[in-house]
């Protein structure tokens, strides 16, 4: 995603030297029957594609759950083919999209989130893992402050009880972030 106006501008014989940045702290958890959600928007998707390709293959139990935003269902429904086909053969339990220009009112990840509150805590509870990639100036903030206020509001908690429970899920590595 990062590249991709560099890369359009490119003519047949250009080059470019890229390099692999690994991030070890973004991984599905040991035990393949735990229930994951992965939120992302735009290119931060990309991940999630090997994380269900990955419970796939090893015939995971665990629920998963992939809430997706981008500006337009049209144009920007990244592997919208493979969801379809995850979500058919229940390798995906659950989607939810927020294409943010298709409608008057914009709609973004964070408000998918607010609406599921409850399932979302419920899941949380449960011991799922939760994912967030995507821009951390858009994306990484804004979902934050509303895995801060579900927190917070299903689980009876103050701010800084919600806090030390993100903390805490980050500590016990069920709350990963890769963020750019």
């Amino acid at each position: 995603g990062a590249a991709s106006q560099l890369l359009s501008e490119f003519s047949p014989g250009d080059s470019a030297r890229v390099f692999i940045e690994p991030n070890k702290h973004f991984k599905l958890p040991q035990d393949p029957n735990k229930k994951i959600i992965m939120i992302g928007a735009g290119t931060g998707i990309a991940p999630y594609r090997g994380f269900i390709q990955q419970r796939a293959a090893q015939s995971a139990k665990g629920d998963s759950w992939l809430i997706f935003g981008n500006p337009n269902f049209a144009s920007d429904f990244l592997y919208q083919l493979e969801w379809q086909q995850y979500l058919k053969k229940k390798q995906l339990t659950k989607i939810d999209l927020a294409f943010s220009r298709d409608q008057e009112q914009k709609v973004y990840v964070q408000h998918k989130l607010l609406e599921h509150a409850k399932q979302f805590y419920q899941w949380l509870q449960q011991g799922a893992h939760i994912y967030l990639c995507g821009d951390k100036d858009r994306i990484g903030k804004s979902v934050e402050q509303t895995l801060l206020h579900i927190i917070a509001s299903e689980g009876q908690y103050t701010d800084e009880q919600a806090k030390q429970v993100l903390t805490d899920l980050k500590r016990e590595g069920r709350y990963q972030k890769d963020v750019y």
